[in-house]
């Protein structure tokens, strides 16, 4: 694989992930931007001890523009775009619309809350392109290039890992106007946070509970447990296996474990990300096929903190959906939304078996 950094007309940084070495280098970026002026800002809400972002500019970011003005498409001698080459195989770059950006704190002074909380949300977004066809979806990848986006979801963790104030790096993709998609070409997008995400600090601490009251680890003997009952997996190959968690939150549910214990991307090897590509491809089409009809899901990488206890995070991959029937959506309704208690619609054996049973 050809990797190769450049710099936008504003400054931000593109990395390109070419498969075939001989990938001519890109052009400059000709457009005429005007300088980065994104200022979001976390607070922190003393009651539920957690870190809100701010990021009001991102009201006026592209939403679902036509396919002929699609930002993320290799840009055209009469179309400039975000990606300035005329053809790339999978290429990241920094989000113009950031909901983390590295600026200083002035001008955060207090508004009145019960004692000082603000901050700069200091830290990075990048968007992730996974190919250059704007009518493609992860699902019509072929093996090689999820190859080539594990090393890519790797690559940018090491190096967001690495920048000073740098907490947690999340991976993500989402598919779907249902859950939120803004742009339709294929695409995720990865965060560096400047603070550990509230769910990730209640894992470990329940990882941590658990070792010093039984001496084991909870997510490994988890997996030990669901790969050992059977009811729930949906599917195993010789490094991976994906099952819907007992206590599913949401109607489609899927959770993809490394057989060995890997904290981060990084830490995979090249065994695992090849047996990664078809593994998860495979997953991807019993998703479609449930409903028959393209699923829409959040595909989110739960990896170790920057500065983690060694020994507590696992990683892995959740899927899921807010699909629950054909033609029908999960709202998170009164419960959900007001007390964070799912109530789920689907009983998660029954996802599980329904999955089984959409294998090609």
């Amino acid at each position: 694989m050809k990797r190769t950094s450049a710099r936008l007309a504003d400054g931000r940084e593109i990395i390109y992930f070419d498969e075939a070495e001989d990938r001519p280098e890109p052009p400059a970026d000709p457009r005429g931007l005007p300088p980065r002026e994104a200022a979001p800002e976390a607070r922190f809400d003393p009651l539920l001890r957690e870190w809100v972002v701010m990021a009001a500019h991102r009201q006026g970011r592209t939403h679902l523009p036509p396919s002929d003005d699609c930002p993320l498409c290799p840009s055209t001698p009469d179309r400039p775009t975000e990606v300035p080459a005329p053809a790339y195989d999978v290429v990241a770059f920094e989000n113009r619309f950031p909901s983390l950006a590295s600026r200083d704190g002035a001008g955060l002074e207090g508004v009145g809350e019960l004692e000082p909380s603000r901050r700069p949300a200091a830290g990075r977004c990048e968007v992730l392109c996974f190919s250059s066809d704007h009518r493609a979806s992860f699902t019509d990848l072929p093996p090689e290039r999820v190859r080539t986006i594990v090393d890519a979801w790797a690559d940018r963790t090491a190096a967001l890992s690495a920048l000073p104030g740098v907490e947690q790096v999340f991976c993500f993709e989402n598919r779907g106007a249902e859950i939120g998609v803004t742009l339709h070409h294929p695409h995720g997008q990865i965060y560096a946070y400047p603070f550990t995400a509230p769910r990730t600090e209640r894992m470990l601490a329940s990882a941590l509970e658990y070792r010093e009251r039984t001496g084991g680890d909870l997510l490994a003997d988890n997996l030990a447990a669901e790969r050992r009952a059977g009811l729930r997996v949906v599917s195993e190959s010789a490094h991976w296996t994906a099952f819907v968690p007992a206590a599913a939150r949401w109607p489609v549910e899927v959770h993809l474990y490394p057989r060995r214990r890997a904290g981060s991307l990084p830490e995979l090897t090249g065994a695992e990300r090849d047996d990664f590509a078809p593994f998860y491809l495979d997953l991807l089409g019993r998703l479609d096929r449930l409903f028959g009809a393209p699923l829409p899901y959040v595909a989110a990488w739960h990896q170790a903190p920057v500065r983690a206890e060694p020994g507590l995070a696992y990683l892995h991959l959740e899927v899921f959906s807010v699909r629950r029937a054909p033609g029908k959506l999960k709202y998170l309704a009164g419960s959900e939304s007001g007390m964070g208690v799912f109530v789920s619609d689907v009983l998660p054996e029954t996802t599980a078996r329904r999955l089984r049973e959409a294998a090609p």
